[in-house]
Protein backbone atom coordinates (compact mmCIF):
# COMPACT_ATOMS: atom_id res chain seq x y z
CA UNK A 1 0.00 0.00 0.00
CA UNK A 2 1.26 3.78 -1.33
CA UNK A 3 0.17 6.10 0.82
CA UNK A 4 0.68 9.46 -1.12
CA UNK A 5 0.48 12.41 1.36
CA UNK A 6 0.91 10.15 4.46
CA UNK A 7 2.46 12.67 6.75
CA UNK A 8 -0.20 15.01 6.57
CA UNK A 9 -3.08 15.30 9.06
CA UNK A 10 -5.30 13.04 7.63
CA UNK A 11 -2.70 10.71 5.67
CA UNK A 12 -1.01 10.06 9.25
CA UNK A 13 -3.81 8.79 11.38
CA UNK A 14 -5.09 7.05 8.00
CA UNK A 15 -1.69 5.16 7.72
CA UNK A 16 -1.87 4.47 11.96
CA UNK A 17 -5.02 2.97 10.97
CA UNK A 18 -3.92 0.66 8.29
CA UNK A 19 -0.56 -0.61 10.30
CA UNK A 20 -3.07 -1.46 13.01
CA UNK A 21 -4.72 -3.71 10.51
CA UNK A 22 -1.46 -5.32 9.63
CA UNK A 23 -1.55 -3.86 6.16
CA UNK A 24 2.32 -3.10 4.86
CA UNK A 25 2.17 0.66 4.00
CA UNK A 26 5.16 2.73 2.29
CA UNK A 27 4.26 6.81 2.79
CA UNK A 28 5.60 9.10 -0.34
CA UNK A 29 5.59 12.61 0.49
CA UNK A 30 7.76 16.02 0.05
CA UNK A 31 7.42 17.06 3.70
CA UNK A 32 6.20 20.55 2.56
CA UNK A 33 3.25 20.33 4.60
CA UNK A 34 3.35 17.28 6.55
CA UNK A 35 5.90 15.97 9.35
CA UNK A 36 8.52 13.27 9.53
CA UNK A 37 7.37 12.63 13.50
CA UNK A 38 3.88 12.33 12.74
CA UNK A 39 5.03 8.64 10.49
CA UNK A 40 5.99 5.08 12.17
CA UNK A 41 5.87 3.48 8.60
CA UNK A 42 8.73 3.51 5.99
CA UNK A 43 9.37 6.54 4.15
CA UNK A 44 10.01 7.89 0.47
CA UNK A 45 10.64 11.55 0.46
CA UNK A 46 9.71 12.39 -2.81
CA UNK A 47 7.45 15.06 -4.73
CA UNK A 48 4.54 14.09 -7.36
CA UNK A 49 5.88 16.22 -10.11
CA UNK A 50 9.37 13.86 -10.50
CA UNK A 51 7.92 11.32 -12.87
CA UNK A 52 11.38 9.24 -12.39
CA UNK A 53 11.47 8.98 -8.75
CA UNK A 54 7.93 8.39 -8.77
CA UNK A 55 8.53 5.37 -11.10
CA UNK A 56 11.34 3.64 -9.00
CA UNK A 57 8.55 3.75 -5.99
CA UNK A 58 6.68 1.61 -7.74
CA UNK A 59 9.48 -0.88 -9.17
CA UNK A 60 10.72 -0.85 -5.75
CA UNK A 61 7.92 -1.19 -3.31
CA UNK A 62 5.31 -2.53 -6.04
CA UNK A 63 2.04 -1.66 -4.34
CA UNK A 64 -1.37 -3.31 -5.20
CA UNK A 65 -2.97 0.09 -4.25
CA UNK A 66 -2.48 3.77 -3.27
CA UNK A 67 -4.43 6.51 -1.07
CA UNK A 68 -3.94 9.74 -2.43
CA UNK A 69 -4.21 12.65 0.23
CA UNK A 70 -0.77 14.74 -1.66
CA UNK A 71 -2.65 18.07 -2.53
CA UNK A 72 -3.08 21.92 -1.90
CA UNK A 73 -6.38 22.23 0.20
CA UNK A 74 -6.24 26.07 1.41
CA UNK A 75 -9.73 27.71 -0.22
CA UNK A 76 -8.59 30.90 -0.01
CA UNK A 77 -4.85 30.97 -0.99
CA UNK A 78 -6.14 28.72 -4.49
CA UNK A 79 -8.09 32.05 -5.35
CA UNK A 80 -4.93 34.26 -5.33
CA UNK A 81 -2.61 31.60 -6.52
CA UNK A 82 -4.99 28.79 -8.73
CA UNK A 83 -1.69 27.99 -10.98
CA UNK A 84 -0.26 26.56 -7.47
CA UNK A 85 -3.24 24.05 -7.65
CA UNK A 86 -3.60 22.96 -10.85
CA UNK A 87 -0.07 22.15 -11.08
CA UNK A 88 0.32 20.79 -7.96
CA UNK A 89 -3.46 19.04 -7.63
CA UNK A 90 -4.41 18.32 -11.17
CA UNK A 91 -1.11 18.00 -12.99
CA UNK A 92 0.42 15.91 -10.10
CA UNK A 93 -2.10 13.35 -9.87
CA UNK A 94 -1.93 12.75 -12.98
CA UNK A 95 1.76 12.26 -12.70
CA UNK A 96 0.70 9.76 -9.91
CA UNK A 97 -1.98 8.11 -12.32
CA UNK A 98 0.26 7.10 -14.93
CA UNK A 99 2.91 5.78 -12.67
CA UNK A 100 0.00 3.66 -11.37
CA UNK A 101 -0.84 2.86 -14.85
CA UNK A 102 3.20 1.54 -15.89
CA UNK A 103 3.00 -0.58 -13.08
CA UNK A 104 -0.52 -2.07 -13.22
CA UNK A 105 -1.62 -0.82 -10.17
CA UNK A 106 -5.22 -0.17 -10.35
CA UNK A 107 -6.73 0.76 -7.36
CA UNK A 108 -6.90 4.30 -5.53
CA UNK A 109 -8.33 5.76 -3.13
CA UNK A 110 -8.67 9.44 -3.47
CA UNK A 111 -9.36 12.09 -1.08
CA UNK A 112 -11.98 14.50 -2.69
CA UNK A 113 -13.84 17.23 -0.91
CA UNK A 114 -17.78 18.86 -0.49
CA UNK A 115 -15.88 21.63 -2.31
CA UNK A 116 -16.86 20.10 -5.22
CA UNK A 117 -20.35 21.25 -5.02
CA UNK A 118 -19.86 24.48 -4.73
CA UNK A 119 -22.80 27.15 -3.11
CA UNK A 120 -25.28 24.05 -2.42
CA UNK A 121 -28.67 24.35 -3.82
CA UNK A 122 -30.46 22.25 -0.80
CA UNK A 123 -29.00 21.30 2.16
CA UNK A 124 -28.08 18.59 3.49
CA UNK A 125 -26.03 17.80 0.35
CA UNK A 126 -26.44 14.24 -1.11
CA UNK A 127 -23.91 12.55 -3.67
CA UNK A 128 -26.63 13.34 -6.35
CA UNK A 129 -26.25 17.31 -5.68
CA UNK A 130 -24.88 18.88 -9.14
CA UNK A 131 -21.20 19.72 -8.80
CA UNK A 132 -20.45 23.18 -9.68
CA UNK A 133 -17.41 24.10 -7.09
CA UNK A 134 -16.83 28.30 -6.98
CA UNK A 135 -12.81 27.88 -6.03
CA UNK A 136 -9.89 26.83 -7.67
CA UNK A 137 -9.68 24.42 -4.90
CA UNK A 138 -13.08 22.62 -5.47
CA UNK A 139 -12.35 22.81 -9.41
CA UNK A 140 -9.02 20.97 -8.78
CA UNK A 141 -10.37 18.12 -6.89
CA UNK A 142 -13.36 18.07 -9.72
CA UNK A 143 -10.86 17.68 -12.45
CA UNK A 144 -9.32 14.54 -10.47
CA UNK A 145 -12.47 12.87 -9.79
CA UNK A 146 -13.29 13.49 -13.73
CA UNK A 147 -9.97 12.25 -14.39
CA UNK A 148 -10.66 8.91 -12.01
CA UNK A 149 -13.74 8.15 -14.27
CA UNK A 150 -11.90 8.31 -17.23
CA UNK A 151 -8.97 5.95 -16.33
CA UNK A 152 -11.42 3.69 -15.21
CA UNK A 153 -13.49 3.46 -17.85
CA UNK A 154 -10.48 3.50 -20.62
CA UNK A 155 -8.01 1.60 -18.70
CA UNK A 156 -9.62 -0.46 -15.57
CA UNK A 157 -8.86 1.80 -12.77
CA UNK A 158 -10.84 0.84 -9.82
CA UNK A 159 -10.98 3.92 -7.55
CA UNK A 160 -13.31 5.54 -4.23
CA UNK A 161 -13.42 9.40 -4.32
CA UNK A 162 -14.67 10.36 -0.83
CA UNK A 163 -15.86 13.50 -0.48
CA UNK A 164 -15.51 14.96 2.87
CA UNK A 165 -16.64 17.87 4.61
CA UNK A 166 -14.49 19.54 7.50
CA UNK A 167 -11.86 17.22 8.86
CA UNK A 168 -10.84 18.10 12.45
CA UNK A 169 -10.19 16.31 16.08
CA UNK A 170 -7.04 14.48 16.68
CA UNK A 171 -5.82 10.73 18.05
CA UNK A 172 -7.77 9.41 20.89
CA UNK A 173 -4.30 9.15 22.75
CA UNK A 174 -3.21 12.82 21.43
CA UNK A 175 0.00 11.78 20.16
CA UNK A 176 -1.61 12.57 16.54
CA UNK A 177 -3.72 15.60 15.20
CA UNK A 178 -3.34 18.87 13.52
CA UNK A 179 -0.25 21.10 13.04
CA UNK A 180 -0.30 23.56 9.76
CA UNK A 181 1.59 26.53 9.21
CA UNK A 182 -0.01 28.70 8.66
CA UNK A 183 -2.84 27.54 10.20
CA UNK A 184 -6.23 28.28 8.44
CA UNK A 185 -8.68 25.98 10.07
CA UNK A 186 -10.97 27.13 12.76
CA UNK A 187 -10.98 25.03 16.05
CA UNK A 188 -7.43 24.84 15.84
CA UNK A 189 -7.21 28.27 15.06
CA UNK A 190 -9.61 28.92 18.66
CA UNK A 191 -7.25 26.31 20.80
CA UNK A 192 -4.27 28.34 19.75
CA UNK A 193 -6.38 30.80 21.27
CA UNK A 194 -7.22 28.81 24.68
CA UNK A 195 -3.49 27.87 24.80
CA UNK A 196 -1.83 32.04 24.34
CA UNK A 197 -0.53 31.25 20.94
CA UNK A 198 -2.78 34.02 20.00
CA UNK A 199 -4.63 36.98 21.29
CA UNK A 200 -8.06 36.53 19.35
CA UNK A 201 -10.22 34.22 16.93
CA UNK A 202 -11.00 36.01 13.49
CA UNK A 203 -15.10 35.37 12.41
CA UNK A 204 -14.91 36.13 8.79
CA UNK A 205 -18.78 37.08 8.43
CA UNK A 206 -21.72 37.56 10.65
CA UNK A 207 -24.74 38.52 7.96
CA UNK A 208 -25.10 34.50 6.44
CA UNK A 209 -28.72 33.56 6.04
CA UNK A 210 -27.98 31.19 8.74
CA UNK A 211 -29.10 31.02 11.99
CA UNK A 212 -26.59 33.34 13.60
CA UNK A 213 -25.36 34.99 10.89
CA UNK A 214 -21.93 32.87 10.82
CA UNK A 215 -20.86 29.91 8.28
CA UNK A 216 -22.16 26.60 8.97
CA UNK A 217 -19.88 23.19 8.63
CA UNK A 218 -20.19 19.25 9.34
CA UNK A 219 -17.21 18.93 11.44
CA UNK A 220 -15.85 15.00 10.68
CA UNK A 221 -13.45 13.26 13.37
CA UNK A 222 -10.26 12.70 11.79
CA UNK A 223 -10.16 9.03 12.82
CA UNK A 224 -13.87 8.78 11.47
CA UNK A 225 -12.28 9.66 8.34
CA UNK A 226 -9.41 7.37 8.21
CA UNK A 227 -11.60 4.25 9.01
CA UNK A 228 -13.61 5.43 5.90
CA UNK A 229 -10.52 4.89 3.67
CA UNK A 230 -9.40 1.82 4.64
CA UNK A 231 -13.11 0.52 4.05
CA UNK A 232 -12.99 2.49 0.73
CA UNK A 233 -9.69 0.47 0.54
CA UNK A 234 -11.37 -3.28 1.12
CA UNK A 235 -14.33 -2.25 -0.99
CA UNK A 236 -12.26 -2.01 -4.17
CA UNK A 237 -10.09 -5.11 -3.04
CA UNK A 238 -12.99 -7.11 -2.97
CA UNK A 239 -13.60 -5.86 -6.98
CA UNK A 240 -16.05 -3.04 -6.75
CA UNK A 241 -14.97 -0.31 -9.50
CA UNK A 242 -16.13 3.03 -8.28
CA UNK A 243 -17.03 4.13 -4.87
CA UNK A 244 -18.15 7.38 -4.65
CA UNK A 245 -19.42 9.01 -1.15
CA UNK A 246 -19.84 11.72 0.70
CA UNK A 247 -18.05 11.65 4.53
CA UNK A 248 -20.03 13.68 7.37
CA UNK A 249 -22.12 13.52 10.37
CA UNK A 250 -25.13 14.99 8.80
CA UNK A 251 -25.04 17.70 11.38
CA UNK A 252 -24.08 21.05 10.62
CA UNK A 253 -22.75 24.04 13.44
CA UNK A 254 -22.15 27.51 13.05
CA UNK A 255 -18.88 29.34 13.70
CA UNK A 256 -20.15 30.96 17.36
CA UNK A 257 -21.59 27.44 17.90
CA UNK A 258 -17.96 26.11 17.78
CA UNK A 259 -16.76 28.92 19.65
CA UNK A 260 -18.89 27.76 22.53
CA UNK A 261 -17.94 24.45 22.73
CA UNK A 262 -14.62 25.31 22.49
CA UNK A 263 -14.99 28.04 25.54
CA UNK A 264 -16.47 25.19 27.27
CA UNK A 265 -14.16 22.50 26.77
CA UNK A 266 -11.38 24.70 27.90
CA UNK A 267 -12.45 27.08 30.20
CA UNK A 268 -11.06 29.70 28.37
CA UNK A 269 -13.34 32.93 27.01
CA UNK A 270 -11.22 32.63 23.36
CA UNK A 271 -11.98 36.46 22.64
CA UNK A 272 -13.59 36.99 19.20
CA UNK A 273 -14.02 39.55 16.50
CA UNK A 274 -16.05 39.79 13.43
CA UNK A 275 -14.60 40.97 9.99
CA UNK A 276 -15.30 40.65 6.88
CA UNK A 277 -16.33 37.73 4.70
CA UNK A 278 -13.62 35.69 3.01
CA UNK A 279 -14.03 34.74 -0.92
CA UNK A 280 -15.04 31.43 -1.54
CA UNK A 281 -16.83 30.65 1.56
CA UNK A 282 -20.56 29.39 1.25
CA UNK A 283 -23.16 29.73 3.98
CA UNK A 284 -23.36 26.47 4.90
CA UNK A 285 -22.26 23.02 3.79
CA UNK A 286 -23.74 19.73 5.54
CA UNK A 287 -23.62 16.82 4.29
CA UNK A 288 -26.51 14.20 3.15
CA UNK A 289 -27.27 11.06 1.92
CA UNK A 290 -26.45 7.51 3.48
CA UNK A 291 -23.98 5.93 0.76
CA UNK A 292 -20.96 5.52 2.82
CA UNK A 293 -23.30 3.67 5.24
CA UNK A 294 -24.83 1.56 2.25
CA UNK A 295 -21.48 1.04 0.36
CA UNK A 296 -18.77 1.12 3.21
CA UNK A 297 -21.23 -0.44 6.27
CA UNK A 298 -19.49 3.22 8.18
CA UNK A 299 -20.58 5.07 10.87
CA UNK A 300 -18.98 7.82 12.73
CA UNK A 301 -17.99 7.00 16.14
CA UNK A 302 -15.99 10.18 17.55
CA UNK A 303 -17.37 13.29 15.90
CA UNK A 304 -19.86 14.75 18.53
CA UNK A 305 -18.45 18.04 18.12
CA UNK A 306 -16.96 17.97 21.98
CA UNK A 307 -15.68 15.62 21.53
CA UNK A 308 -13.99 16.43 18.51
CA UNK A 309 -12.70 19.87 20.31
CA UNK A 310 -11.70 18.07 23.54
CA UNK A 311 -9.46 15.59 21.43
CA UNK A 312 -7.73 18.73 19.76
CA UNK A 313 -7.34 20.17 22.48
CA UNK A 314 -5.51 17.34 24.55
CA UNK A 315 -3.26 17.05 21.17
CA UNK A 316 -2.47 20.92 21.56
CA UNK A 317 -1.57 20.67 25.24
CA UNK A 318 0.62 17.33 24.70
CA UNK A 319 2.36 19.22 21.71
CA UNK A 320 1.94 23.11 22.25
CA UNK A 321 4.41 23.53 19.39
CA UNK A 322 3.08 21.43 16.86
CA UNK A 323 5.38 18.39 15.60
CA UNK A 324 9.34 18.58 15.86
CA UNK A 325 11.07 20.21 12.19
Amino acid sequence: MLVAGGAGYIGSHTVRLLQEHAVPVVVLDNFSTGHRAAVRAPCVEADLADSEPLRLVFREHRPKAVIHFAAKCYVGESVVEPAKYYRENVVHSWNLLEAMRAADCEQIVFSSTCATYGVPREIPIEEGHPQAPISPYGRTKLAIEYMLEDYSRAYGLRFSALRYFNAAGAASDASLGEHHEPETHLIPLMLRVASGRSEEILIFGDDYETRDGTCVRDYIHVEDLADAHLRALRLLEAGRQQVVCNLGTGRGYSVREVLDVARRVTGHPIPARVVARREGDPAELVSGGRRATELLGWTPRRSELEQIVRDAWNFQCAHPDGFPT
